[in-house]
């Protein structure tokens, strides 16, 4: 199982023949830029390549009418003149002898790669493709869009394929509504798109990209507009975006497939979207993005018309398709008022139509004077962690400060390492997982079992010398990430060491997510190297901006809706360079729950994430 890169150099034929400054930034540079940069970073080696193939009629028809695939076929056999009327009876287009062989190729390039992540071929990939396709409709060409390449491909996995719940996130930063059009009344396909809207006044200018519209008959709160009202949204804001509203609704909508118009006009840099999110987003984004379907993502290209920001963001969401952990995101995240407004507005557009909307304004939110409106009410959405502090807006930063030197995260040769204090034959882990063997010297070991009691036995020494090897392990960059066994009675004590040492072994900022009757270590500083979380204390508060603690949610959905609207938010206003998980007694999670928050928390420090279970746990 791997990620798929799906090309075609044919697709760079189609260009502008004429003098069109509207059209005239999407050219064929698009995509050399974006090829060349993946080969230089070794990251199309790295892929399953496969070459794009053309769409059949048939295939086109699944979202096109027929009158309208007939239309674009005739543009072969156009002149430059003929080509450039036919352009003007739509909006925003260009068309080129070469346009028909190129839009089927594109099309033909999404129906490829979802073949090959449904077949179980890969798990993962990314169609790398022009003409874009989200603002195309039934029958009509729009804003460079010929065929609607997600829609054929989301219509071919029902289809074909016989799935019942697919998800397409569009983050282009203009809206999709071609995609709107055709799937509106449509529950089996969930869409959420964010887009530059400026209360209408930005392309496509269009009422229904509005908050408001939510879909129509059975559709009703299966369309997800949320629009930008103004330039500058940045990493903070994009990632409140998911959070607080797009997978509370697809965790609860549970998609078989993912779907992503992944248009980079929504990064630093862009002349159409003037937006600030810097190219390692996307990696994050992608990243949450793989904790749903299983992991079957499938990215197209939309839009993207500033190369180098073009190039830097379709590396990061392919390495992180591989697998490779993200790179920290830069600048404060703290979302700014115009987003917390517009996904205050969507959600409340959205709340009648699922339960999660609903539960997670329930849950509960830890309370002290930092994070209390002036009313002396909590906040809807949780603005961000500790360290975050809300300012007037700074001059935004040049693109080239952020796509001159991209910030790079090399992927450890070893991803995950289990480390149990007797190697277990039985246990069957996959290809990127091995058991650990070596442990820290028994000297060092005792040292740092000396201050606890209940580390004096031998099974919690071997257990801490385990746990230390591997967490050394971690810091210098040999292993991403990994699981400490340890016994119940020196849970406690072995997660304080684990914290002191992280500490002073280069750990610039330690988040430490305790789940279950884990006490709070009594040396814990309050100088804000440290964010500790307990899920499972009794009352939601904040005992200090460093030191949080909230009951563990006890309703269908509700742990879920405290990852979503706490310890994430929490977490990345943080911004931890590693991350420990600890579940102690009385944590009451089953697996697949210890394995979502895990999952979740992989998009933070570079994903060096160090659970620590007890032996009895780690075994199941």
């Amino acid at each position: 199982m791997g990620t798929a890169l799906v090309y075609h150099e044919d697709m760079t034929a189609t260009r502008l023949l004429w003098d069109d400054p509207e059209c005239e930034i999407e050219r064929p540079e698009r995509l050399t830029a974006a090829l060349d940069r993946l080969r230089q970073r070794g990251l199309e080696q790295r892929c399953l390549r496969l070459s794009a193939r053309e769409a059949s009629k048939e295939e086109l028809g699944l979202v096109h009418s027929p009158e309208y695939v007939s239309l674009v076929r005739k543009t072969q056999v156009l002149g430059e003149e003929e080509l450039q009327a036919l352009s003007r009876q739509f909006d925003a287009i260009y068309f080129h002898p070469s346009t028909f062989h190129c839009a089927r190729l594109a099309a033909g390039a999404g129906l490829q790669l979802v073949d090959a992540v449904l077949t179980g071929t890969v798990q993962n990939g990314l169609a790398l493709v022009r003409p874009p396709g989200h603002h195309s409709q039934r029958a009509a060409a729009n804003g460079f869009c010929v065929f609607n390449n997600v829609a054929i491909a989301a219509a071919h996995a029902k289809q074909k394929h016989g799935l019942h719940r697919i998800l397409i996130v569009d983050w282009d930063v203009h809206h999709g509504q071609g995609i709107q059009y055709l799937f509106e009344d449509d529950p089996s396909v969930l869409y959420f798109s964010w887009h530059r809207y400026e209360h209408g006044r930005f392309w496509p200018f269009l009422r229904e990209s509005d908050a408001d519209a939510v879909g129509r008959g059975q559709g009703l709160g299966f369309t997800v507009n949320l629009p930008w009202n103004q330039v500058g949204m940045g990493n903070a804001d994009y990632m409140a975006a998911f959070l607080h509203l797009l997978l509370p609704l697809a965790f609860e909508f549970d998609p078989e497939l993912v779907l992503v118009s992944a248009g980079f006009d929504s990064v630093i840099g862009d002349p159409e979207g003037q937006m600030q999110a810097t190219p390692e987003c996307f990696a994050h984004l992608t990243q949450l993005l793989q904790v749903l379907a299983g992991g079957r993502v499938c990215a197209m290209l939309e839009g993207g018309y500033h190369l180098e920001s073009l190039a830097e963001s379709v590396c990061m969401t392919v390495q992180t398709l591989l697998g490779d952990p993200a790179p920290p995101l830069s600048g404060p995240m703290v979302p700014c008022q115009s987003a917390l407004e517009s996904i205050q507005s969507a959600r409340a557009a959205q709340a009648p139509y699922w339960k999660s909307l609903q539960l997670q304004d329930a849950t509960p939110v830890p309370t002290s004077p930092s994070t209390h409106s002036p009313e002396g009410r909590p906040p809807p959405l949780l603005p961000g962690g500790p360290m975050c502090k809300a300012a007037a807006p700074a001059p935004a930063p040049a693109p080239s400060s952020f796509l001159d030197q991209p910030c790079l995260c090399p992927a450890p040769s070893v991803r995950t390492t289990v480390a149990l204090t007797a190697p277990d034959t039985t246990l069957v882990l996959p290809p990127d997982v091995i058991q650990q063997e070596g442990s820290a010297l028994r000297e060092e070991t005792e040292a740092w079992a000396r201050p606890h009691k209940s580390l004096a036995r031998e099974e919690a020494l071997t257990a801490l010398g385990k746990l230390l090897y591997l967490l050394d392990g971690m810091l210098d960059g040999q292993v991403n990430s990994g699981i400490a066994a340890t016994p119940a009675s020196a849970a406690a004590a072995t997660l304080d060491v684990a914290i002191q040492r992280g500490l002073s072994h280069g750990a610039q900022r330690l988040l430490c997510v305790a789940l279950g009757q884990l006490d709070r270590p009594p040396d814990l500083a309050h100088d804000g190297r440290t964010l500790w979380l307990n899920i499972g204390g009794k009352e939601a508060a904040a005992l200090s901006m460093f030191h949080v603690s909230t009951p563990l949610p006890v309703m269908t959905g509700g742990f879920l809706s405290c990852i979503l609207g706490l310890v994430l938010p929490l977490a990345y206003g943080f911004q931890p360079d590693l991350v420990l998980v600890a579940l102690g007694p009385g944590h009451g999670l089953q697996g697949p729950h210890a394995a979502l928050l895990s999952a979740m928390l992989r998009g933070l420090a570079g994903g060096r994430v160090l659970a620590l279970l007890e032996e009895r746990t780690s075994r199941l």
